[in-house]
This record gives C-alpha cells, structure tokens and sequence, in this order.
C-alpha cells in the first residue's frame, strides 16, 4: 500500500512539473527591437495627411509638418487573436468642413516620418485629402450600433412612421426622440424664401465649412442665432443642425437642435454668403426643447 501511495505522489509531482514547465513556454523575457511601438504609445498621437507621397522613415525638416493638415488623432487601435493589428481608429474632424467622426485605417496605410537631427521623433502621416476623409466610412464600435440607431432614429417603427406620413402629406410631430434632449419636440415647417441673387442650397453640397457659424435668420429677416455645431450620422451625413438662439457675445444663448427637414438654406452664386432659415421667431425658438451636448 505504501509502495502505491509513493508511485501516486511522485506520479503527481512529475506531472505538476510537466504542467508548470508547458505554460512557463507562454511567457518570454521580450527584447525590444529598433521599429518596436507600444500601443499606449500611439493612442492619443497626432495624424497628419498630405496628397505629396510619403514613404515610411522619410525625413523632414524642423518644422517641416506644417505643411500638413492635421486631421485628428488615433483613438484606438484593435488587434487580432494573433496579435496583429487589423485597423487603428482616428478621430478626425474639423478639418476643411469635414463633420466629426472616427475613421477605421489600415495600419500598413500608416507612415512614420522622422525630423531631421531627431532620430526618435516621428510623425504619422497618412496619403490622403479631403474628398477621400469625407468619403471614408464612418467607424462605429459594435456595442454602440444599438444606441446609434436610437439615437438617430433608424428602426424600422421610425421609418415606416416617416413613410406614412411622406404618403399622406400630413404635418406631423417629429416620428424620433432627440436622445440628448430626452423628450419629443413637433417639427416646425420648412419656409420657402425668395432672395435675389441667391439659390436654395442641396444638403449633398453642404459642408460644415459652409454652415457652421452661419447666421440663421427667420421668415421676416429678423436675425434669430447662429449655427453652432453639426450632428452627422455613422455615414458621416449631416442630419441636424445645433442652434445658439439669441445671447449676445456668445452669453446667454439657448441652444436647440433641429433636423435639416426643418431648414432652408441659401446661397450666393460664389457660395460668398450662405443663409439659413427657419419657421420660427426667436421667441418661439427659446421655447423649444434645450440642447444638451
């Protein structure tokens, strides 16, 4: 009995040692090499794009990434089971009237462009201009879909409520919930104004370039606020316009949003003034629902 309680503890023992050496092999003492990043090193890092070709440990001269537009910065980077990186995640936006949005990029896209006389400093630059950011896809994390799509209204009893009332021709309040004001507002009608000179302006050639600080004026001319800021969709479409309404000095503004169905907007033959309009006084508009950005 004691000769097989002995083969069991040694039995137990050689296979413990087996065990602990197998898993020892997942761990390594890493020597870092020359090219070698940190992820914690990338997130947060500017990006710069350019149209001139670039190739990865050009040289610069000090000073030389101001000839660059800096479109944003890497906020994340998603990684593989195996371990390589399928995409990194820029933020971008304001940039040349580009809305804000987060943009999915192949990491071999990426180059690394040094400064000359600094060996470890670097810029990331990427071969791109405008009309390829604007046309980029807008990322969207996948636990976020769920809440984008609420938020903007996409489901299928928004839609088909959208439809009906397209159909029927009826004015009816606003099918959606603004999330960010948590509460239904009634949609105001889209005025009609004739100016000479001037055209009505599709939103397919609208750009936040365009629109963002624009006057917006109310049927009778009275000037009722400006726009604020744009809302886009995970297309990087705009769908709503944030309004400061009233305030002087940038003070005391009440700010609304409002869906572009609700807006008309005009322009000069040289794009030089663009107007925004609106069916509404600001009296009115400073009872609407507030903003919460």
């Amino acid at each position: 009995m004691k000769s097989i309680v002995s083969a069991l503890a040694l039995s137990l023992a050689l296979s413990t040692s087996a065990l602990a050496a197998s898993h020892m092999q997942a761990f390594t003492e890493y020597t870092y090499t020359e090219n070698d990043l940190r992820a914690s090193e990338l997130i947060g890092m500017r990006v710069y794009a350019t149209e001139s070709e670039v190739n990865d440990d050009d040289a610069i001269a000090e000073g030389g990434e101001q000839e660059w537009d800096d479109i944003g910065e890497i906020d994340d980077v998603i990684l593989s089971r195996e371990g390589s990186v399928k995409a990194v995640i820029l933020g971008v936006g304001g940039f040349l009237g580009i809305g804000e949005k987060d943009i999915a990029v192949e990491m071999d896209r990426i180059r690394f462009v040094r400064e000359d006389g600094d060996g470890d400093d670097f810029f990331l630059v990427v071969n791109a201009n405008k009309e390829m950011l604007e046309a980029a896809p807008a990322h969207v994390r996948e636990g976020d879909k769920e809440a984008m799509k609420a938020v903007t209204g996409e489901n299928e009893e928004t839609a088909a409520a959208t439809q009906e009332a397209e159909e029927t021709g009826e004015q009816t309040a606003s099918a959606d919930s603004d999330a960010s004001e948590g509460m239904h507002r009634e949609m105001l009608m889209r005025p009609e104004v004739e100016r000479e000179g001037y055209q009505t302006a599709t939103l397919e050639e609208l750009t936040t370039e365009h629109l963002t600080g624009a006057r917006v004026y109310g049927t009778n001319e009275e000037d009722v606020g400006e726009i604020h800021e744009l809302i886009v969709d995970t297309d990087g479409q705009i769908t709503k316009a944030v309004i400061d309404v009233g305030g002087f000095l940038g003070m005391g503004e009440h700010r609304i949003a409002v869906t572009f169905d609700e807006l008309q907007v005009i322009r000069d033959e040289t794009w030089g003034d663009v107007r925004v309009y609106i069916d509404a006084t600001q009296e009115a508009l400073e009872k609407q629902p507030e903003h919460q950005s």
